[in-house]
């Protein structure tokens, strides 16, 4: 499989079809900046649309991946040879996955060990590393499908921090004998999980274009920051807003304004 030859394939189809890139990308719903990339052989299609493109094309997926016209035979045989590359990278990339994550693991399990022994020397019994006990716990909870499944784990990790956290902000003001730290701790964390949950499926639907899902990110970090700092301001009783939040909020906004430049400079070709 070689990614310049599959780009110049798809640029030969697509020119054979009568069709431009921005037209082509349209088809697709996607960008015209992506299928130049493509045709350059910078990276592949996604295999989402990888079957309607071969559609559009009027090709096989065997002879789109391989970048070559191929007879029957020809396609089956190299159907079966690209199954098997195909696998063999799926299966190194989980045994390498699943060593990193197993090495992460044991660091972790060491250094809680590490704490609860040092605990146990100089009080006696176990008192503060059992907050380094649950803290740990949830962020391997959080972190340990990411390592383990790459980017197919992010959607895991994220229900994962979303049921735990609150359990975790009441184990914690029991650890530390402060209630304040759950009913200040437990909106804060919820708010704090809507707002991931949103740049989530910002990044997911926008995932041709990155630029866009940043600066989307950054311009709702200023209604969230009014937010989060209007909730406190009810919770503690301290001022909604200081000078550092309104200029945060300015920085917020002017880099959200230049990630949005940016993404409509690449979507019309000044940038590459």
């Amino acid at each position: 499989m070689n990614q310049a030859d599959t780009g110049k394939f798809i640029a030969d189809r697509r020119k054979e079809k009568g069709l431009t890139q921005a037209r082509l990308a349209e088809k697709l719903n996607i960008t015209d900046r992506a299928v130049s990339k493509w045709e350059t052989g910078k990276c592949m299609p996604d295999s989402s649309i990888m079957l309607e493109l071969c559609n559009i094309l009027d090709v096989t997926v065997n002879e789109l991946l391989t970048g070559e016209r191929m007879g029957k035979n020809a396609c089956e045989e190299k159907a079966n040879e690209n199954l098997i590359e195909s696998k063999r990278k799926d299966e190194d990339n989980t045994n390498r996955n699943a060593i990193i994550a197993t090495i992460y693991t044991i660091a972790m399990v060491i250094g809680i060990i590490v704490c609860c022994i040092c605990d146990v020397a100089i009080s006696g019994t176990l008192t503060w590393s059992l907050i380094v006990l649950s803290s740990v716990l949830v962020a391997w909870t959080a972190s340990f499908p990411v390592l383990l499944l790459g980017k197919k784990g992010v959607l895991v990790a994220m229900i994962a921090i979303s049921i735990c956290i609150v359990p975790f902000m009441y184990i914690l003001s029991i650890l530390i004998n402060v209630k304040a730290v759950f009913h200040i701790g437990a909106v804060m964390s919820i708010l704090s999980i809507v707002f991931l949950w949103i740049i989530y499926i910002a990044y997911r639907r926008l995932k041709e274009r990155k630029l866009l899902a940043t600066g989307i990110t950054f311009l709702l970090a200023i209604p969230f920051t009014f937010l989060i700092n209007g909730t406190l301001s009810k919770l503690i009783g301290e001022p909604a807003m200081d000078i550092w939040d309104i200029v945060s909020v300015f920085i917020l906004f002017g880099i959200a304004v230049a990630f949005f430049i940016g993404d409509y400079a690449k979507v019309k070709g000044y940038i590459r």
